[in-house]
């Protein structure tokens, strides 16, 4: 193989894994299960999402040409990954054997990936390929394709893992509930430091520092804290800006607890409402309450966008408002907190069932006035009414 090292030892045990083997060894269990019913043999994992899901491998590596072969038919998980991946891999997996590309001027990881596909019997069967994540690249579909040609039949099997992590377990959802109080005190920080005259970035160090001194991770995005005309955007934008008075500031921000995600958003003025701005806030938050009601078991996810719209349009605000209203949130990896799909938006059939967690929001942003308002809350799909996990509530956050 081409610059490929086999790691030799007893197989890794997950010491440092967020849950016990048992949890792994038994997602592994389904996700062969659900590879057998559609005639695949085996599935080439590029998601780090997967990989944490599935092995409890919390990495980086994913940055470059890395995965692992998930077989039907045999026990071993094989990882192919670089040098700077192997203890991380071996401490934070359940994954049985490490194998090693080498940048050189030779190195073809694929058909590295080719040599491993072979040596597990599964040449002349057909697999399938994580497509739909970051990190496998349309340059690394491509070296992929031409490598397993003639070896193995492939298809995209993307949703197989997905489909798994999208319904949280009880332990999961712990996790969650942890991320969405450090999300709470981002919040808080926010708040208290906001006042004219500071730079917007401040209150975004001070969202950042309330999170990790908690005992959070580093968000996989963001935090956003747009201030002033760039409130309105529905993206982080470089460059810090000194907050006026009046002002006002969109938060939006994932916390994140062993990789698990809760986000929020709020807006904060500062200086004296004006009654347009009352008005947005009273709407967006009505709408928010009605959407969140919506969470209910055995419903399509595409009811509640159909809440958002229709309020919104009814209130007059069809031109401000977005196009969908939220999506699923569970643990992922930079660059994003979204764990998506599922998006919230409407004909989505997704059934909802207990498990499932969502972040709802809503926001205006109306280029007449210059004003914006927006407001989400992280949800968990219960047996009856859903739990929000913000512990704040939707009053208007006021700075005098």
């Amino acid at each position: 193989m081409t610059g490929v090292l086999e790691v030799k030892g007893a197989p890794v045990r997950g010491s440092a894994s967020a849950f016990p083997a048992e949890v792994y060894r038994a997602r592994m269990a389904q996700a062969r299960t659900r590879l057998e019913a559609r005639g695949l043999s085996a599935l080439v994992v590029f998601a780090p999402e997967s990989h944490y899901y599935l092995f409890g491998y919390d990495g980086g590596g994913y940055v470059f040409f890395q995965c692992a072969v998930l077989s039907v038919r045999h026990d071993e998980v094989v990882l192919l990954c670089r040098p700077p991946d192997v203890a991380q891999a071996e401490d934070t997996s359940l994954i049985d054997r490490i194998e090693v590309w080498r940048n050189a001027p030779d190195a073809d990881p694929a058909v590295d990936l080719r040599e491993i596909v072979v040596g597990m019997g599964l040449a002349g069967t057909r697999i399938g390929i994580e497509l739909d994540n970051h990190g496998c690249t349309g340059a690394t579909f491509s070296a992929v394709a031409g490598a397993l040609d003639g070896i193995c039949e492939h298809e995209d099997a993307s949703d197989i893992v997905r489909s798994l992590r999208v319904v949280k377990a009880d332990a999961e959802l712990a996790l969650v509930a942890r991320a969405a109080g450090l999300a709470d005190d981002a919040v808080r920080a926010v708040r208290e430091a906001a006042s004219p005259g500071v730079l917007d970035s401040v209150l975004t160090a001070a969202a950042m520092s309330a999170m990790l001194t908690g005992g959070g991770d580093v968000p996989p995005a963001g935090p956003l804290v747009n201030s002033g005309p760039r409130a309105l955007y529905g993206r982080g934008v470089g460059g810090a800006r000194a907050l006026e008075d009046p002002d006002q500031i969109m938060i939006e921000l994932s916390a994140s607890y062993r990789r698990y995600n809760a986000c929020i958003e709020r807006t904060v003025l500062l200086g004296v409402p004006s009654s347009g701005q009352r008005r947005m806030h009273e709407v967006v938050s009505s709408t928010l309450r009605a959407m969140i009601d919506a969470f209910r078991p055995g419903e399509p996810l595409g009811r509640v966008d159909e809440i958002h719209r229709s309020t919104l349009d009814a209130a007059g605000f069809a031109s401000q408002r977005y196009a969908a209203c939220g999506y699923s949130l569970g643990a992922t990896f930079r660059p994003s907190w979204m764990d998506a799909p599922p998006m919230i938006f409407t004909g989505n059939s997704l059934e909802m069932v207990p498990g499932m967690v969502f972040f709802p929001h809503v926001m205006l942003g109306d280029r007449r006035t210059g004003f914006a308002m927006g407001l989400g809350e992280t949800v968990v799909v219960t047996e009856g009414a859903p739990t929000v996990l913000s512990d704040l509530g939707l009053d208007l956050i006021v700075v005098a």
